[in-house]
């Protein structure tokens, strides 16, 4: 299945202009009525079309004769290097031994094939292509196969094969195959496939591309040819043998993977010492782990783990006896393979990684394989700042821009309002408009402010004043504006939002009747919050000294409700202490403001931060993958080491697909998460978790250490190349469960905003110079000053 993405195509639709607004008047009326169940049903007028689909655009099939039916099973090994971003499958018939590799080329633009046999001239098969889509296929010249396509031209339910003259995106995909010189010819089968026989190697080059020309022209506009393209891009390397290509993938991937290593372990003999030189290039200190394959269970994915006789152990295999042997490495290994997965699907130039990242193989994919915008799409890039993958993320920004000019129609035309909004659910068009359906999840004006709040955490993290003013201030800014025109006056002296929900959850209104829309909830006010304090933030490093625009925010943040606690002791998750008619529910969105937010601390808001714990309490262990790894990630912001591993266990647990249940979370034999089905932001949370366990960071200018270190169950370990705010990188040692010494530098003297450091219940104030590497002992005091 190719990792490519095509699209059905709908002009966008902002909704009448009249019917809105007068819903919209509606709905608050009966909210402010307290009529809720009545507000919730009428709200069903404010909710618009669904989001279209992502398709898969097609599959490589290749045809071996019936011999490899045959082939020896306990040979069979199939791998994915994440040191190199290569897969490897390896199996021998007979006396010959056939091996393939795989990798996609980013800076080539290509997925590259190698497959070769051990024996001379005894590699044979066919090859072609094939798609779900609309599309005819032929061969080109003596070697290459062009399939062109159409996606439907309208939403409709994907039928395999669709004969309806799609109008909507055209694709094409063209594959080059090349074979060794001294052996072997490549034949045409009915015009379309290409036999190869007797060859010593083959290679494979696919290159594809699309008609999409951004989403502000319609497919029928577009100009871009999709087959021209893809053959530029095949002509242009040419001349390149396989050693090039493979050697420009693997250097273009390590520069990214290599930043960052992690070690966990029972034994100080596998720890090892960490000595740095420039983190932002290091190479010296890479987490080598592979998934790979033995022939014992089919096509499942499997990591070479050598048990104490020196037999491999499956990947499947690993998961399953994780809960009783708590190996240390496989969690290292999940850190890693979710790095390996956002470098793998968000890189400049790419779409956003969506709900499957880039890894859907459905024509019907669960939830549109959509962007998600009330937790999933903002937790794929969770991982893209402290796992130090900050360019990762500029397709999310890329997003956020085109999200701010349909969003800008969404405010004028369904709230009459200045600035942009989004709601919950977005597609490749960037649709701003309420999805359509129950307002339960229809119903949220929060979508795009809290993915505006990446914008302010990507220059806390980098220091970079010039994206700062020049990208994230003119977003950050119509967020807010829409904002300060969605606020309501009330009576109490507050600023209020109205209509309100709580993320895909409701409660008990006062009539014992269920409901979901209220106004003020606590993910409404912590976003809002969280936007308006960036945008103040942002005033003081930019000097914009007296602006009426940041005066306004700032009285508008002054008057925003504070959090309250419930009478048993929670945070609220609605303005009113409603019931809840399930505790469990898999969303925590009331806790935003612990994590990813700011506005709750062990420091500045203790009694804030124990409500929170007993709201995790309340909410439980078990859910959904995304779920779970959030869990971790607020856990680890309690310093709550024990929960944040019982999580961990929790989502190392192997899923059947042929026999999963909803909501059960875990993971499947290849390591991506469940939801189930196939969700990619736990795999993404799940390494943001970790990295939040190891050391966090606060924009009052604090560095934790170990703060949420299971120090029983990963004794030893070390890490390196992980970042914090403040323009810093840290690199930490421990022994026994307790620091041996941390490794810390700053981008940028002058504008690092690390103040203190903190371990284990010490602080110490430190002042860090651009250009030096400070070791701290376990006391921390400064023992040595390394030049970079």
């Amino acid at each position: 299945m190719l990792c490519l993405l095509a699209m059905a195509a709908l002009e966008p639709w902002y909704g009448e202009v009249l019917n809105q607004r007068l819903c919209n008047l509606m709905v608050r009326k009966l909210v402010d009525e307290g009529q809720y169940p009545e507000a919730t049903k009428a709200a069903l007028g404010l909710t618009d079309h669904p989001s279209d689909v992502y398709q898969p655009l097609g599959d490589i099939k290749l045809e071996f004769g019936d011999a490899h039916t045959a082939y020896a099973t306990e040979t069979y090994e199939r791998g994915l290097d994440l040191n190199t971003a290569i897969v490897k499958v390896k199996y021998a018939v007979g006396e010959v031994e056939y091996t393939r590799e795989h990798f996609a080329s980013n800076p080539h633009q290509v997925i590259v094939t190698r497959i070769s046999a051990s024996q001379l001239g005894s590699l044979s098969f066919i090859v072609s292509l094939d798609s779900h889509m609309h599309h005819h296929s032929s061969v080109n010249g003596k070697n290459q196969i062009i399939m062109e396509g159409s996606c439907p031209g309208k939403r409709i339910p994907p039928k395999e094969h669709s004969n309806d003259h799609p109008k909507g995106i055209q694709f094409s995909a063209i594959l080059d195959v090349r074979i060794s010189e001294e052996a072997g010819v490549v034949q045409l089968l009915d015009n379309k496939k290409l036999n190869i026989v007797r060859a010593n190697w083959a290679i494979l080059l696919l290159a594809a591309s699309s008609s999409f020309n951004g989403p502000f022209t319609k497919p029928s506009d577009s100009t871009k040819d999709p087959t021209s393209i893809s053959l530029a891009t095949l002509s242009a390397m040419k001349d390149f043998p396989y050693s090039q290509l493979y050697m420009h993938h693997v250097d273009d991937y390590q520069k990214l993977f290599h930043r960052v290593s992690l070690q966990l372990s029972r034994s100080s003999k596998t720890s090892k010492h960490i000595h740095v030189r420039n983190y932002d290039n290091i190479k010296n200190f890479v987490n080598n782990d592979q998934l790979y394959n033995r022939k014992n269970l089919p096509c499942k994915w499997e990591h070479t783990k050598g048990n104490s006789d020196g037999v491999v152990v499956s990947t499947p295999d690993r998961i399953k006896s994780f809960k009783t042997d708590e190996d240390p490495s496989l969690v290292a290994l999940l850190f890693q393979y979710g790095r390996y997965l956002l470098i793998s699907s968000s890189r400049p130039g790419t779409q956003v990684a969506n709900l499957q990242g880039i890894w859907n193989k459905d024509i019907e994919p669960a939830w549109d394989a959509a962007p998600h915008l009330n937790i999933n799409l903002q937790m794929n890039y969770w991982p893209s700042l402290s796992c130090n993958l900050s360019e990762c993320q500029e397709p999310l920004f890329e997003y956020i821009s085109s999200l701010a000019i349909n969003g800008s129609k969404t405010s004028q035309v369904n709230y009459k309002g200045s600035g942009w909004v989004v709601h919950h659910v977005s597609d490749i068009w960037a649709k701003t408009s309420p999805y359509s359906g129950d307002p339960v999840w229809a119903v949220w004006q929060m979508g795009g402010a809290w993915l505006a709040t990446h914008l302010w955490e990507h220059y806390a993290f980098s220091m970079d004043k010039e994206f700062l003013e020049n990208n994230a201030f003119p977003l950050l800014k119509g967020c807010a504006s829409f904002l300060l025109d969605w606020l309501l006056d009330t009576p109490s002296g507050y600023l209020e939002t109205n209509p309100s929900t709580s993320p895909e959850h409701s409660f008990i209104s006062p009539d014992g009747r269920r409901a979901s829309v209220s106004y003020s909830t606590t993910m409404d006010m912590a976003i809002i919050r969280e936007v308006f304090k960036s945008i103040i933030s942002t005033a003081k490093v930019l000097g914009m000294g007296e602006d009426d625009f940041i005066e306004k925010v700032r009285v508008a943040e002054s008057k925003l409700p504070p959090y309250k606690i419930a009478r048993d002791g929670s945070i609220m998750e609605w303005a009113q202490d409603f019931e809840d008619p399930d505790v469990h529910h898999r969303h925590l969105s009331h806790l935003f403001g612990l994590f990813p937010g700011h506005t709750m601390s062990l420091e500045r808001t203790p009694d804030l931060c124990k409500a929170a714990a007993y709201s995790l309490y309340k909410r439980g262990e078990e859910g959904p993958g995304w779920s779970t790894t959030w869990k971790m990630a607020l856990r680890a912001r309690l310093h709550d080491s024990e929960h944040a591993y019982r999580l961990v266990k929790i989502l190392i647990n192997l899923v059947d697909p042929d026999h999963e249940r909803a909501f059960e979370g875990g993971l499947y034999s290849n390591l991506f998460t469940a939801h189930p089905p196939f969700q990619i932001d736990a795999n993404f949370g799940f390494s943001a978790a970790i990295a939040e366990m190891l050391v966090q960071s606060s924009e009052k200018g604090d560095l934790i250490l170990l703060p949420a270190l299971p120090r029983d169950k990963w004794p030893h370990g070390c890490f390196s190349g992980l970042k914090a705010r403040g323009g810093i990188t840290v690199g930490i040692c421990w022994r026994e469960g307790e620091l041996h010494e941390a490794g810390i530098w700053a981008s940028d003297s002058k504008q690092n905003a690390i103040k203190r450091l903190h371990y284990n219940g010490t602080i110490v104030p430190i002042s860090l110079d651009s250009g030096y590497m400070f070791t701290f002992n376990r006391d921390l005091k400064c023992v040595k000053m390394l030049a970079l």
